[in-house]
């Protein structure tokens, strides 16, 4: 169940993030992927086109107004925020054929695909836009 609060929504994006630190990559990728699942979804939130004005994680968080893009920047922003060392290439692409993905583990592991679901993937994916882990400590650091 989705908080209902900002606080609530807070304590539980901390909680997440400190069972996924020492979970296996994949279960970890699967709580992250679920955790962000239960957003209340809707459509046009965030565009890539406006990507330098995306908001912050704690912004995205009280904002709470989730498209297919925000709910992948929070997947990112999560797993960014991990100190993980089998996590540090990890990103959010628009593919070619316009779906909102994030792309963990040099592009093992898809999330943002399906609710419960993390795609472990043998092919290959057509970006058409990207951000990466290493923009966003940039930006953040």
């Amino acid at each position: 169940m989705w908080a209902q609060t900002f606080d609530q929504r807070l304590r539980a994006w901390y909680t997440l993030r400190e069972s996924a630190q020492t979970l296996p990559i994949e279960s970890a990728l699967t709580a992250i992927n679920a955790w962000w699942f239960q957003c209340h979804w809707q459509p046009y939130y965030l565009h890539w086109d406006d990507h330098a004005a995306w908001p912050d994680p704690w912004q995205l968080l009280s904002d709470n107004v989730y498209c297919e893009v925000a709910r992948g920047l929070g997947i990112l922003y999560t797993i960014t925020l991990l100190d993980r060392e089998d996590l540090t290439s990890a990103s959010l692409v628009l593919t070619q054929t316009g779906h909102n993905l994030v792309l963990a583990d040099q592009t093992k592991y898809i999330l943002n695909w399906e609710a419960d679901t993390v795609v472990n993937n043998n092919q290959q994916v057509v970006v058409h836009r990207q951000l990466t882990q290493n923009q966003i400590h940039k930006q953040y650091n």
